[in-house]
């Protein structure tokens, strides 16, 4: 079966489970198919946003207040607010990289595969480590360039940085970016796909995951697992400007000499 065939069937279904869940059939049957999969991304996108937002909040600074955030420390909602202005300005835009990625594998443009039984269980686990670590040395670079490059700084990045204290750090400030910044940096996972042999499904997961790991790394609370690059290790980053720039991990920042440590630091809060 054309593999083409099989990713168009795929993205098909999504579109069907997350706009017949909650469109009726003749608001978007009509549309032609790039615009569906634009919209199933944005409903999706939004909704994990504030799924995963509103929950952690509530736990830590509600369910757990004065455990994990002193009561003195919990960012105002008016800050909080902004997060979810900025942020929602520029969903639309973020939403446009899962729809062209969609649209590159489906026309066979990239190495994806379909089926996991298509390579087998040991070599999708190789290319998904390959795919990781391809990802995670491109956003480091990519986020430290915006950080290096002084127009992008003051025109794209900046706007995530005037959130630079604890106390006005929170999770809906993960994706509170300018909507090129936030793009910039999801990029390498769509390079990936040129490159490595990618599982479509398991791309598609990785790029919504961001969402809440975003939303986790912001939360100002260094839960200590290492080799993760945490909210400990984020929060020195909006602190400094000149470290941990990494996204999952450590291992890029300690590789090129950018990384300093939550506890060196002695300011963090513990899980």
């Amino acid at each position: 079966m054309d593999a083409g065939y099989l990713f168009t069937e795929e993205t098909s279904l999504y579109n069907r489970i997350v706009l017949g869940s909650l469109l009726p059939a003749s608001a978007w049957e009509p549309m032609p198919r790039l615009l569906q999969t634009w919209l199933r991304n944005y409903i999706g996108g939004t909704l994990i946003y504030f799924l995963s937002g509103f929950l952690w909040c509530f736990y830590i600074y509600y369910l757990k207040r004065n455990v994990y955030v002193p009561k003195d420390e919990i960012p105002t909602r008016k800050a909080m607010l902004l997060q979810i202005y900025v942020a929602m300005k520029a969903m639309p835009w973020y939403c446009a990289l899962p729809t062209l990625s969609e649209y590159m594998v489906e026309n066979g443009w990239t190495k994806c595969f379909s089926r996991i039984s298509d390579v087998g269980w040991l070599a999708y686990l190789v290319y998904l480590s390959i795919y990781l670590v391809m990802a995670e040395f491109g956003i480091y670079w990519m986020h430290r360039e915006l950080h290096d490059i002084k127009p992008l700084y003051k025109h794209l990045h900046a706007t995530h940085h005037i959130y630079n204290k604890q106390n006005t750090l929170s999770p809906f400030a993960g994706l509170a970016f300018h909507p090129l910044d936030g793009i910039l940096q999801a990029v390498p996972h769509v390079m990936a796909l040129f490159l490595v042999p990618t599982h479509f499904t398991t791309h598609i997961a990785l790029l919504f995951l961001e969402a809440i790991w975003t939303a986790n790394i912001h939360d100002c609370i260094h839960g200590k697992l290492w080799p993760v690059m945490g909210a400990g290790y984020h929060t020195i980053h909006h602190t400094t400007y000149r470290h941990n720039y990494g996204h999952y991990t450590i291992w890029m920042d300690w590789m090129f000499g950018t990384l300093r440590d939550p506890i060196d630091d002695g300011s963090m809060k513990e899980m």
